[in-house]
């Protein structure tokens, strides 16, 4: 048996086809009926798998299989930690976005997590690429991506960001500078034009947290609406003969789970195209509205509802744009969190059990290295006991990683069974987007693997980093 194939656990998932899955259906709310699981969501509520993958199933002895493969086995067959893709997962939410704006440019956003099956994925879905540096860039040219279906993003972008995005001839660049504007234009082949857009601020507060909003004008990205930076980037650009401004940009923060800020920005980004017809008489045929849609990390949690984010949008954008005299523009999203969030699971193994006078801490062999978000962002996990059963009563437990920092702390004051002990496996559901995008190689500790899961076959996307690659780094004394 080849390492990296598993035999099917039970029946193999049951695929249903996605066009009998309505966009309600794939972006549920609470209490509807959950699809392809054969049981409404209150009975995956009281089994603790609503914020897990939709293949997600309990199995005997306290196992939990996603794509019809063991998270036991896979920990034992790959090691820990480990974490799993639900390649099914991945492609519904894709066609549930497509669904919900047939008529829009839905980009992935890169920085969430990418490899190149994850890119090979989301272009056979027949989504656009929205990448932050040459690197994301390159990895997705070489995979085989069409490049002008991926825009670059950045609120500082390198010198060999640029060149390389001009020479691989990505669909647009979108500036968020004054000073990148003469600088790419300096670039720019003589005789071509490359199509950029702005990124506006348009001064709304959105997001789960302070460090991930970036509509407002105390942050870094972007150029004010309030102040006038915007208008004045717009007509810099329309000075250079090598850049063509095709539209606006803007991006309002983070795990945002209203749709109300997005109809906000929808309302000033399309004042602002038609004050800039009226000023410069061009119309720009292109609006990017950015994504930042929230997911459930825990049960009870809020998340977006796309199809309403959709109808929403689309009756602002349509209204605004009668009222302005202005043709609707061509509408983009950029969708990260929401794609590759839900279909992952990170599994970790117990080292040490600690109890002291005031909490119970639980290390495990992970931490901060592979998933720095609640050092940075204070998010909190619903992590599971898998693969043996307990009926000891649960007790509020810290779940702690490996690392030499306090702050190194996965789960906070979370219900684990009483009698978990150095050994047991835990799974992090919840875990597919911005753990392994931002790993580090903190105490070097190699970063994990990635595997990808379907229909009872489980197949290595990204092999464990090793002591040897680490080490080939360091060339001399």
């Amino acid at each position: 048996m080849s390492i990296q194939e598993l035999p099917v656990k039970e029946q193999p998932v049951q695929e249903r086809s996605v066009r009998e899955r309505s966009v309600r259906e794939l972006h549920r709310a609470p209490g509807t009926d959950s699809p392809g699981q054969g049981a409404p969501a209150d009975a995956r509520d009281a089994e603790g798998l609503s914020v897990w993958p939709r293949s997600a199933r309990p199995e005997p002895h306290g196992d939990v299989s996603v794509g019809g493969v063991s998270l036991t086995e896979a920990a034992d067959r790959f090691g820990t930690p480990l974490y799993l893709l639900d390649e099914q997962e991945v492609r519904e939410r894709c066609r549930a976005y497509r669904t919900a704006f047939p008529d829009a440019d839905i980009h992935y956003a890169a920085k969430a997590f990418l490899c190149r099956a994850m890119a090979h994925w989301i272009q056979e879905e027949g989504l656009g690429l929205d990448v932050c540096s040459a690197g994301e860039l390159a990895l997705a040219v070489t995979t085989g991506f069409p490049p002008e279906k991926i825009v670059l993003h950045g609120n500082a972008k390198s010198p060999e960001d640029l060149s390389t995005a001009l020479r691989l001839g990505v669909g647009r660049i979108v500036v968020d500078s004054t000073s990148e504007i003469a600088r790419l234009a300096a670039i720019t082949p003589p005789g071509t034009r490359q199509p950029v857009m702005v990124r506006v601020t348009p001064g709304i507060a959105a997001g789960g947290h302070t460090k991930i909003r970036t509509g407002t004008d105390d942050q870094k990205f972007g150029l004010s609406l309030t102040d006038g930076s915007a208008q004045h980037a717009v007509t810099r650009i329309l000075d250079q003969p090598h850049l063509e401004l095709v539209g606006l940009h803007c991006h309002i923060g983070s795990q945002v789970d209203s749709v109300k800020p997005y109809v906000a920005a929808v309302r000033r980004m399309v004042g602002l195209m038609a004050r800039i017809r009226d000023q410069h008489a061009i119309t720009l045929p292109q609006l990017n509205i950015g994504g930042g849609h929230a997911i459930a990390y825990r049960p009870g949690e809020e998340h977006l509802n796309v199809g309403v984010l959709a109808g929403r949008v689309r009756a602002e954008l349509e209204d605004g744009c009668a009222r302005t005299g202005l043709p609707v523009p061509r509408l983009t999203l950029e969708p990260g969190r929401a794609i590759a969030g839900p279909a992952g699971v990170a599994v970790y193994r117990v080292l040490a059990v600690k109890r002291t006078a005031g909490r119970t801490f639980v290390a495990v062999d992970g931490g901060m290295s592979d998933n720095p978000r609640p050092a940075l962002y204070g998010v909190r996990y619903a992590p599971r006991l898998i693969g043996r059963p307990s009926s000891t009563p649960p007790r509020l437990v810290t779940v702690v990683g490996r690392h030499c920092e306090a702050g190194d702390i996965l789960a906070d004051d979370v219900a684990l069974p009483g009698d978990i002990h150095p050994g047991d496996l835990l799974a992090v559901p919840a875990a597919g987007a911005y753990h392994l995008s931002m790993a580090s190689g903190y105490n070097l500790v190699g970063r994990p693997p990635v595997v990808a899961v379907s229909n009872g076959i489980a197949r290595v996307l990204v092999r464990r980093e090793s002591l040897d690659d680490m080490s080939r780094r360091d060339i001399g004394l």
